[in-house]
């Protein structure tokens, strides 16, 4: 069967959906790149946000319209808008030929076998290891989803369901076999990386995650996403920091600096206390690269909650910085509440504390410039190669742009000599050596 696949959304769709690929091809089933050309459409969706609901039903509904020209084209969307409002999609969208809720990849590819295209089930989040499909030099390792919290502005443990992890042995396993097939970085991502383990060890496993990934021969760096600040431990800390490929970058989504507005969202710590947080990786962590998310617009938000967190994030300085508007969410705690601003004043003021973060990235970015760093090449645009360094993780922060000569999928020696906002520029250099 000749496939098309649209991945919307989150790494961890990245994840669940690179096992999903290793699983068909297995199976004799071949994924093209126009979606013309294949038999069966599918487009892996989100339901996070209104703005990810809407560019996965545009996308549904962009597919359907193929069917014009190829009658006999199917497409099915799955995944966590479908989990979410599988009754509404399948009323509304009745040009669509399947809708498929959150399952295993194996699971999916049985039912795309047997032709089994409208399936509602619970959640499935979790599977063992199979095998993948991926191109170095990176890849996404999903250890759990789900989600235990209850922040007043999220939806997803409405359709995802409780915090669930995947065993220590399982993940060791999917590393494994990624490095040897020439993955030089592993990104572990999650709903929430500070509850896994919680589930099977009754305790935060990640520290003996990243014990079990160091046993794995090979170069290779390993870089931790989605870290709760309510739930980052000085263990935990520790356990990133001592392990020999786990990379020195927190990325802890803080979503504001106003005290007033971390209680409404009912987060735990306030601004005091994740400025104490913030400082012990930097005291514990020397070089530590922090990233952080801002959520702009919660009900209740005003200028004074917004300067705030402007004073946040000029004390703190953050290396790296996100951030959205407010999507009220039926569902979640904040539903009812109204919020004071519009969608275009909160995207204002997000813009504006955007521009402050800009200013400190690039002082920060200079600290590179006449330093030699490693890097691992990205991609090769016409004579010039496109990669990162170890501050910045893949589709979300800055490059390093490098002249000379060097394999793409591999790591590289390089000079840095300059910085702009987001970006580095150096060049390859035969003897130099990382800082």
């Amino acid at each position: 069967m000749k496939l098309y696949l649209q991945v919307l959304g989150c790494p961890k769709n990245d994840s669940d959906m690179s096992n999903f690929r290793g699983i068909m091809i297995s199976r004799g089933h071949e994924f093209v790149e126009n979606p013309i050309e294949s038999e069966l459409v599918m487009i892996d969706t989100c339901g996070f946000i209104e703005a990810a609901k809407m560019e996965s039903i545009e996308g549904i509904l962009s597919f359907c319209q193929l069917k014009e020209e190829k009658p006999e084209l199917k497409v099915i969307a799955f995944g966590c808008l479908v989990q979410r409002y599988y009754k509404e999609l399948k009323e509304e969208i009745r040009e669509i030929d399947g809708l498929i809720s959150i399952t295993s990849p194996s699971v999916l590819a049985d039912l795309v076998e047997k032709g089994a295209f409208f399936v509602l089930s619970e959640p499935e989040t979790i599977y063992e290891y199979e095998i993948r499909c991926d191109s170095p030099p990176y890849a996404f390792v999903k250890i759990g989803d789900g989600c235990d919290r209850a922040c007043a502005f999220c939806s997803i443990p409405s359709f995802k369901g409780k915090s669930k992890s995947r065993g220590v042995e399982d993940i060791t396993r999917e590393v494994r076999a990624l490095v040897k097939r020439g993955i030089k970085e592993i990104v572990l991502v999650s709903q929430d990386t500070t509850q896994y383990g919680t589930d099977l060890y009754d305790r935060q496993a990640l520290p003996e995650l990243l014990r079990g990934l160091d046993e794995i021969e090979g170069d290779f760096w390993v870089r931790v996403m989605y870290l709760h600040p309510d739930h980052l431990t000085s263990r935990l800390i520790h356990a990133i920091a001592s392990s020999k490929h786990a990379l020195p970058y927190f990325d802890i989504p803080v979503q504001s600096g106003s005290d007033r507005i971390l209680r409404a969202m009912d987060r735990t710590k306030n601004n005091r206390e994740l400025r104490a947080l913030l400082k012990e990786i930097r005291t514990q962590v020397p070089g530590a690269v922090l990233r952080t998310t801002l959520l702009v617009g919660f009900p209740g938000e005003n200028r004074e909650t917004i300067e705030e967190t402007l004073d946040f994030i000029k004390a703190v300085r953050f290396n790296w910085l996100g951030g959205f508007v407010y999507s009220p969410e039926e569902g979640t705690a904040a539903f009812a509440r109204k919020p004071v601003m519009g969608i275009e004043r909160a995207q204002e003021y997000l813009n504006g504390l955007l521009c402050e973060q800009d200013e400190i990235s690039h002082q920060i970015n200079q600290r590179h410039v006449g330093k030699h760093r490693k890097a691992l090449i990205e991609e090769n645009a016409g004579g010039i190669l496109v990669g990162r360094l170890f501050d910045s993780a893949p589709e979300i922060d800055g490059s390093v742009i490098l002249s000379g000569n060097a394999d793409v999928g591999g790591f590289v020696e390089c000079l840095v000599t300059a910085a702009d906002v987001h970006d580095t520029r150096g060049v390859v250099g035969a003897d130099a050596k990382s800082a």
